[in-house]
């Protein structure tokens, strides 16, 4: 597991993406798997800390049957709200099932947020079993918090996104 090069989220833009929650009444989404609840409940709880710290008030969660079916949701999610988190695991498994799902979530969400101009956190994680999943997840103990991640980059591109628009 990496984790090296995590950028550390400073004060100043901290203060800044307050400001942008606070004049844009932002509208997020945050896409969630059920597959994997364990993981799936901590992923969630750091996307919530991350725009409670931030001051976003009103998170709307939608499910997704899997990871699959993740590009879809966030797709429709997208023309509804001005950021959308993406929340999924897969775990290897003994078939090439986990390189198509990975393949096709990672894309889908890639190619959600191009064609909608919408900015999609990308909280897909791809691990080779649960332990990583786990040290992922954001729970105590964890190494990392990818949910929190995912929020904070969608929410950090949505405010750049604000600033080129002006």
């Amino acid at each position: 597991m990496s984790g090296t090069g995590t950028p550390q989220i400073q004060q100043d833009e901290l203060d800044a993406l307050r400001r942008t929650v606070e004049q844009q009444r932002l509208k997020v989404a945050v896409v969630a798997s059920r597959w994997h609840q364990e993981v799936m409940n901590g992923l969630i709880a750091g996307s919530q800390r991350f725009f409670e710290q931030v001051g976003v008030r009103d998170v709307t969660l939608l499910r997704a049957p899997g990871s699959f079916e993740l590009p879809v949701i966030v797709s429709h999610a997208a023309a509804r709200f001005d950021v959308v988190v993406a929340l999924g695991v897969v775990i290897r498994g003994g078939t090439p099932h986990f390189e198509y799902v990975c393949t096709a979530a990672t894309q889908g969400l890639s190619q959600v947020t191009l064609s909608s101009g919408t900015p999609v956190g990308f909280g897909l994680l791809t691990c080779d079993d649960e332990a990583q999943a786990l040290d992922r997840a954001g729970l105590q103990g964890s190494k990392e918090d990818k949910g929190f991640e995912a929020a904070h980059a969608a929410l950090a591109a949505a405010v750049e996104i604000a600033a080129l628009n002006r």
